[in-house]
Formats: structure tokens, C-alpha cells, sequence
């Protein structure tokens, strides 16, 4: 168990991670007894855990079915975006010249989506692409917006399981953390920031379009 985090904690973080990860997707349920089996831990803690994950939005209860990975409303992803402009925005615009340490984790991110890619694994592309920028907002050297943006990933993930067709949804993206990267690696912000707004833009228009098939 991490250090300083609860039974009920780390369960909710492993879960979390789960989603991130893709391995549980909108519409599943989280079956009370199976998690207690898993985590050999009792079902107040299960319970503790996945209202943790109802508050990050991640999960809710629906009546005779139990707890359900949710499916997140158009709305809802709107906002996200409003969110993800706000922190990986300011986080270009108020970065200092990368350390060997940040630049090296943006790499292994990209590496590790380029990977993903050549293996077909879309599924695994989401997620690594999604941990580069979570590693955007960490150069902001705060652990309170690491830890919420990490609840918004996880909310994105939910969306992008919704496309149809991952390969064609999740293509464009990597050439384009590459870009954000070597700009960054450069120290050009500006442009960096330019790139960024654009990736988001276009990044919300897609996953907007997401909810106009049946």
C-alpha cells in the first residue's frame, strides 16, 4: 500500500488506474463481493473506495444493478476541455527550460505511445497519450492539480472508449504530442501554447462528434 494512503484509498487509485488504463470501461459493473475477494479487504472499504470513485465521477449507483462505470454526458465533456485549457495552458505558459527528468518522462510517454501504435493497441495509445499530458500539467510542480487532472484523464478515458473506430480517432494525436514536446524541449512556449490550443480544439471537436452516433 502506498504510504500514507488508506486501504480504501489505494483501492480507489488502482480502480482509477484501471479506467486510465482502459480495462474498465463505460457501463461495467463493480461487483461488491468480486472486489472484496480481489483486494482481500472488507466491504466497508470496497464501499469507501468506489464512493471515492462516484465523487471523481467516475462511477454511480444505479438502482438494482448496483454500481456502474459511468457514461459521461456531452455537457460534461464540454467541461472537461474548459478544464484542460485552464491547466495544460497555463502550465506551457508559466513552464521554465525542461529538466533532463521531465523531458525524459515526456519522451517515455511518446515512446511508449509510439509502441502502442505500431502494435495496433489504440486502447494503449489513448492512455499513454493521456499520461504526456498529464506530465504537461506536472510542470506546474503542483501536487493538488496532479491529482485532479488525474481524475479528469480518467473522465476523458471513459469518453474516448465511446469511438467507434479507435484506430481513426486516436491517430492524429501522437505526431502532434511530438510536436508540443520538441517545442517545449526548445523552449518555445509560444509556440508550444499555439499548438496546444489547436490539439484541444480539435481534440473537443472530436469527442463532441463522439455523441452524434446512434
Amino acid at each position: 500500500m502506498t504510504l500514507g494512503l488508506s486501504l480504501a484509498d489505494q483501492i480507489a487509485l488502482e480502480l482509477r488506474a484501471d479506467i486510465i488504463g482502459g480495462r474498465l470501461l463505460p457501463g461495467m459493473a463493480l461487483i461488491e463481493v468480486d472486489l472484496v475477494k480481489a483486494y482481500n479487504a472488507s466491504r466497508n472499504t470496497i464501499r469507501e473506495a468506489l464512493h471515492r470513485l462516484g465523487q471523481e465521477g467516475l462511477t454511480r449507483y444505479v438502482r438494482n444493478k448496483g454500481v456502474m462505470v459511468r457514461r459521461l454526458e456531452r455537457e460534461e465533456v464540454r467541461d472537461l476541455f474548459v478544464v484542460r485549457r485552464t491547466l495544460e495552458l497555463q502550465a506551457i505558459a508559466h513552464s521554465s527550460a525542461l529538466t533532463e527528468q521531465q523531458a525524459e518522462r515526456m519522451q517515455n510517454a511518446i515512446e511508449a505511445t509510439t509502441l502502442a501504435r505500431e502494435r495496433e493497441d489504440w486502447r494503449a495509445v489513448a492512455t499513454h497519450s493521456l499520461l504526456f499530458h498529464q506530465l504537461i500539467v506536472g510542470l506546474m510542480h503542483s501536487p493538488l492539480f496532479d491529482e485532479f487532472f488525474a481524475q479528469v484523464i480518467a473522465q476523458l478515458r471513459l469518453v474516448f472508449c465511446a469511438a467507434p473506430d479507435e484506430q481513426r480517432f486516436q491517430s492524429p494525436w501522437l505526431e502532434r504530442d511530438r510536436e508540443i514536446y520538441s517545442l517545449l524541449e526548445k523552449g518555445n512556449r509560444l509556440a508550444a501554447q499555439e499548438a496546444m490550443s489547436q490539439y484541444l480544439h480539435d481534440s473537443e471537436r472530436l469527442s463532441l462528434a463522439l455523441f452524434d452516433y446512434p
